[in-house]
């Protein structure tokens, strides 16, 4: 279970950064916020998810959604608009850049298609614990992402998550060498079919839509995603039968937030809604630890047996054969995290 970590000066430094913006439509920020406050506006933003009303995402846009509301008395309000229904990531993350959506949520490979250094986030085994992970984003590495997201009309106002991911298979694997000639569907990024790659298995591109069918009719032997994943959407049905804690990768869900909706706030709440996303976000956080634990429970019950590997030779196979180079602030960034939260 992680530690939840305090709000103090890693959430004050992403609220200062968050309030500063950086784009040049931000330069109209203090008439359009002067203006709703002077007027008493109630202000409501429509925050797009891709999970549905069963999930823990959900929980958490809900929770963000109470928390913003409680803090500004009212002033600020969020509906959650989820199940996909004003369109998948990508194309809800280019209606907030365009200013046709309020809030966007995303995986952080989506936004990566607008901040390529995010890439550096899609490594295997980048962190070693979920608190390293989420420190990071509140800190230099989080710094880096504001930048330039504000290039792009964005603001990232706090972090959901997915977590750690593990790999779902109709057969057991016990070792790196039960990988071999393995046709899992993973995300498509290079450093997940690379890492997949040099464990031996065949990497598969397929709409995550599609697994549940793959998997059924053995197009894939194996999928991966948080273990909640795997009993949210019945994949033991399939033929699912082993889950393998690989926790290969960990998968951020950034809340990009356009200036048209940003500069509708009056300056002296932005602190406010921030710091009350972000404890929206740290809800999340619980809900996705409970959903994952009560999920393992679910699917022992199922019949469905969990596997280890050893880690370490999967990350020195992974090592051995990765080739991709970051830029060096950025790695400069994640490892600053790494020496702040220690692995345990």
């Amino acid at each position: 279970m992680r530690k939840v970590l305090a709000l103090t000066a890693t959430l004050m430094a992403a609220i200062s950064l968050t309030a500063c913006g950086g784009s040049s439509a931000s330069s109209t920020s203090t008439a359009a916020g002067n203006e709703a406050a002077s007027s008493g506006e109630t202000l409501n933003f429509t925050l797009a998810i891709i999970d549905n009303t069963a999930s823990n995402y959900y929980q958490g846009a809900q929770a963000i959604a109470e928390k913003v509301e409680e803090a500004t008395n009212g002033q600020i309000t969020i509906t959650v608009q989820a199940g996909g229904t004003l369109g998948g990531e990508a194309d809800t993350l280019d209606m907030a850049v365009q200013g046709d959506l309020d809030i966007a949520s995303c995986a952080n490979s989506v936004l990566a298609n607008y901040i390529p250094e995010m890439n550096i986030l899609d490594q295997a085994f980048l962190w070693d614990s979920a608190d390293q992970a989420n420190y990071a984003v509140q800190n230099e590495l989080g710094d880096l992402i504001q930048e330039k997201a504000n290039t792009h009309g964005l603001h990232v106002i706090g972090y959901m998550e997915s977590g750690f991911r593990d790999v779902f298979s109709t057969r057991p694997i016990q070792s790196m060498t039960d990988f071999n000639g393995l046709k899992i569907r993973v995300m498509q990024n290079e450093g997940q079919i690379a890492a997949f790659t040099a464990f031996g298995a065949n990497p598969v591109a397929l709409s995550s839509s599609e697994q549940f069918t793959a998997l059924q009719q053995g197009t894939i032997d194996a999928c991966e995603n948080a273990v909640s994943n795997c009993w949210i959407n019945k994949y033991y049905e399939a033929g699912v039968n082993s889950v393998i804690n690989t926790k290969h990768c960990f998968v951020y869900i950034p809340l990009c937030m356009s200036d048209a909706a940003w500069n509708k706030i009056p300056e002296d709440l932005r602190d406010t809604f921030v710091e009350a996303v972000w404890e929206g976000c740290q809800a999340q956080w619980t809900y996705l630890d409970e959903a994952n634990a009560e999920a393992i429970e679910n699917l022992e019950g199922a019949g469905v047996t969990f596997y280890d590997v050893d880690v370490d030779e999967l990350k020195a196979a992974y090592q051995a054969a990765n080739t991709l180079t970051y830029d060096t602030a950025w790695v400069e960034a994640v490892d600053a995290a790494k020496a702040a939260v220690p692995a345990e």
